[in-house]
């Protein structure tokens, strides 16, 4: 039994650092959460801590919640539409089963963080300790210093949000890797014609730069205008761009790199066989810290 508290802490980093993820979409708000646990673990007394877990997620949760709250409002001012920073992730041999491994995929999927968005920073927790990690509702509740009929009541509200809000999107990881294959092929060739066989009719397109470099500012709608917008700018891009495959929120994703370094990262969700939602990143400020091997 690990007693060092540096080593309890370290123990349980990653699921520290999954839950201040989870809960605001930035990799480096994230880091800086869980530092500021590490922070507070280190100089408090915890001669009465009988359960460092769950004390650490309580700390964690707390801090997450504020730095929410105040992220919020810079986001209310963001240039275009929002989406959360990519983060590589390869479960590993760390995740074995195939039911845990398929549960933290969509927990960290592109399409559920942009509808947590939608949640009261209580709603959130909530939903991302119960769904994502498990929890009890009594941990959480403690977590929380809510009683635990109050901690029901928000999860079943989150859970209905989330349902209402999400898009319907199948999640086969090999038919997704078909299909962004055949999305770059087409694309990066300037293929209208193979693009638009690819695309639903009313298939999206959500670009996030920032105001920082080109993206739209706007969601874009209907397979033709999205169609047309690849293919423009895919025009004298063939020999600018190398591209590479990841596995990027729980799912495949095609990045641009530009000199080694990721320019771009796109993503496909898929219904019914066909490409939903196109998912472009352009912010360089969440892609630096975007790590491959």
């Amino acid at each position: 039994m690990l007693t060092d508290p540096t080593d309890l802490f370290e123990e349980h980093r990653p699921m520290l650092t999954g839950v201040a993820y989870r809960m605001l979409g930035r990799a480096a708000d994230a880091e800086d959460v869980v530092q500021e646990a590490w922070l507070r673990w280190s100089a408090d007394d915890r001669s009465e801590v009988r359960e460092p877990r769950a004390f650490l997620v309580r700390i964690t949760t707390r801090l997450a919640i504020d730095r929410l709250r105040h992220v919020q409002s810079r986001r209310e001012s963001y240039v275009g539409p929002w989406l959360p920073e990519p983060i590589v992730t390869d479960f590993g041999p760390t995740v074995p089963d195939t039911a845990e491994r398929a549960l933290l995929s969509d927990s960290v999927s592109l399409a559920l963080l942009v509808v947590l968005e939608q949640l009261s920073p209580l709603e959130r927790a909530v939903f991302v300790l119960r769904e994502a990690f498990g929890l009890p509702f009594a941990e959480i509740a403690a977590a929380l210093d809510r009683g635990e009929a109050a901690v029901r009541q928000l999860a079943g509200r989150a859970r209905r949000h989330v349902d209402e809000g999400r898009p319907r999107y199948d999640v086969d990881p090999a038919q997704r890797r078909e299909l962004t294959e055949r999305f770059l092929a087409a694309a990066s060739g300037g293929d209208l014609g193979g693009l638009l066989a690819l695309l639903a009719p009313d298939a999206r397109l959500v670009g996030d730069s920032g105001g920082k470099s080109k993206a739209p500012l706007r969601i874009m709608e209907t397979a033709d205008k999205v169609g047309r917008f690849l293919v423009a700018i895919s025009l004298g891009a063939q020999e600018e761009f190398g591209f590479r495959f990841a596995e990027v929120n729980g799912g495949p994703a095609l990045l641009a790199l530009v000199d080694g370094k990721v320019d771009s990262v796109f993503q496909i969700e898929i219904r019914d066989g066909r490409i939903a939602c196109v998912y472009i990143q352009r912010n360089p400020d969440k892609l630096q810290g975007l790590i491959l091997d």
